[in-house]
């Protein structure tokens, strides 16, 4: 069936005494959508309506007409703007500086005593998306998180809807079997049969896990007695990984000042050789060697670490070993490019975030670990107001006692809503799009005369005027020796190579104005 005749068919109405206002005949105001490069846009939207009616009010006699009203407006809103990031003649960005937009949105941003009524709210709303930054566009490229799944999305929305908590089976029973099976395939793809996981609140949370496992397997008496009595540790990770891993060490007690950054070769690959010979530098000045991080898809070049070599050294030192696959873990989908993560099996954990190059909506993050029982001997402490034993059920499938929080948001209705959608088939060739594209632009960039290193002040003010003009987002930083440079992470399938072609261009063309 054509899309145009599903549309026609969705009508959406509000009864009772707002059906005089606002019943929305789908099929008519679909209608008024008109298609240009691809793109729909909308009529304006009337909320008057809403005028003097407030949330309060969905209570009442009419609140089930008023709450149906009020989420098909919010739904329209929601629809428009999903559209409007497909426009590519669209701003990523109507920048403003923080006292320019505090003075723009003064009227919707304090709040008070008095209730705003239902018409305010869904200005707000608009407004809102209006002023913000547009990740889903095709031209955005600042972090490494880009683009919108629709289906994602709506996982997104059934999450909220749902609106429960991730820490008991009982609370969550399907969401608890969703994770356990996604959190199982993501394990196979690792190359483990058994093992464990859970799903944290961003990729520096799960590389915490995985320090907070490393130490428990090694020193579990550190749970009961703390860190006085414990060997002193060492922490080794490369110079160009995340910063959290230092976070963790520094969190857990083992210290910034015995985290080891590891040298990396001109492509920011860790040099094994330097990594053993720290390790054993640090065993004959007394200390413990703990955990080494592998990092594949660095911050800032995107590079592999060696997983196989070094895990040869951490298996002869006893170490536990660690890869931080949060950018880069999802090319084990790729038949062309799992060979990046040669050697991934043999690691202890691995951190892995579907929301970036699987593009599933922020956060989505992964903490797997090749053995059972550690992250919950870890963190368990059996509250017996949560996590009673004596419940009528299997009480394994309550997974937050080995998390470090309590309350835990949804995260995997989404992905696995993605999954479901796209099959590994689809992930592979959207993985597989994105080295595709990274590579042409690449190629495009070295052959154009117009780029070159010239000192650490262009970029930031390359960046400062791409900004204001809402063009393009791209993100800059130094590296080492080298000056500010622009990084490209490719993670949003809406992007063409036409997109890759104008982002050079109008580089080039900013750089004109300087």
């Amino acid at each position: 069936m054509a899309l145009s005749s599903v549309l026609q068919k969705l009508k959406i109405s509000c009864p009772g005494k707002f059906a005089q206002h606002s019943s929305v005949e789908k099929d008519e105001t679909l209608d008024t959508y008109k298609v240009e490069d691809n793109v729909q846009r909308s009529p304006s939207m009337d909320w008057s309506k809403f005028e003097r009616h407030f949330a309060s009010d969905f209570q009442g006699k009419e609140g089930a007409s008023l709450v149906s009203c009020f989420l098909v407006e919010v739904q329209e809103i929601l629809v428009k703007y999903l559209l409007s990031e497909r426009d590519r003649s669209s701003k990523v960005l109507d920048f403003h500086h923080p006292h320019q937009l505090r003075e723009i949105m003064e009227h919707c941003l304090d709040v008070d005593e008095n209730p705003r009524d239902l018409e305010q709210l869904l200005s707000d709303c608009k407004e809102t998306l209006k002023y913000g930054v547009r990740t889903g566009h095709p031209r955005f490229l600042n972090q490494l998180s880009t683009g919108i799944d629709v289906i994602g999305v709506a996982g997104e929305w059934v999450t909220a809807a749902a609106n429960t908590n991730m820490f008991t089976y009982e609370m969550a029973p399907v969401f608890t079997l969703l994770e356990e099976i996604i959190l199982q395939r993501m394990r196979k793809m690792i190359g483990w049969d058994d093992g464990d996981g859970i799903f944290a609140p961003g990729g520096a949370i799960s590389n915490f896990y995985a320090v907070i496992a490393a130490r428990h397997h090694a020193f579990p008496e550190a749970k009961t007695r703390g860190m006085a009595n414990m060997p002193r540790m060492k922490v080794f990770t490369s110079e160009q990984s995340h910063f959290s891993i230092k976070r963790a060490a520094i969190l857990l007690g083992i210290g910034l000042d015995n985290v080891v950054n590891v040298k990396c070769d001109h492509r920011g690959r860790m040099l094994v050789g330097d990594l053993e010979s720290m390790v054993k530098e640090s065993i004959a000045d007394g200390f413990h060697p703990l955990f080494v991080n592998a990092t594949c898809g660095t911050t800032v070049l995107g590079a592999y670490d060696t997983v196989s070599k070094i895990a040869d050294v951490t298996e002869k030192y006893g170490m536990w070993l660690h890869v931080d696959g949060a950018w880069g873990g999802s090319a084990l989908f790729s038949e062309k490019h799992k060979h990046l993560l040669d050697g991934v099996e043999r690691a202890d954990s691995m951190t892995w975030n579907p929301h970036k190059m699987m593009g599933v909506p922020l956060q989505c993050s992964a903490i797997l670990l090749r053995k059972k029982g550690i992250l919950s001997g870890a963190n368990q402490l059996k509250a017996e107001y949560l996590f009673q034993q004596d419940k009528h059920y299997d009480t394994s499938y309550d997974t937050g006692d080995k998390t470090i929080q309590c309350g835990r948001h949804n995260d995997i209705f989404k992905l696995w809503l993605m999954w479901r959608a796209k099959g590994d088939a689809g992930f592979r060739a959207q993985i597989d799009q994105n080295f595709e594209k990274a590579k042409y632009m690449l190629q495009n960039l070295e052959a154009r005369e117009e780029f070159e290193v010239v000192n650490h002040e262009v970029a930031p003010r390359l960046k400062a005027m791409m900004m204001e003009k809402g063009t393009v987002m791209l993100q800059y930083q130094p590296l080492d020796d080298l000056p500010n440079f622009f990084r490209t992470a490719i993670s949003n399938p809406a992007i063409t190579k036409a997109d890759l072609d104008f982002i050079l261009a109008e580089l080039c063309r900013l750089g004109n104005e300087l």
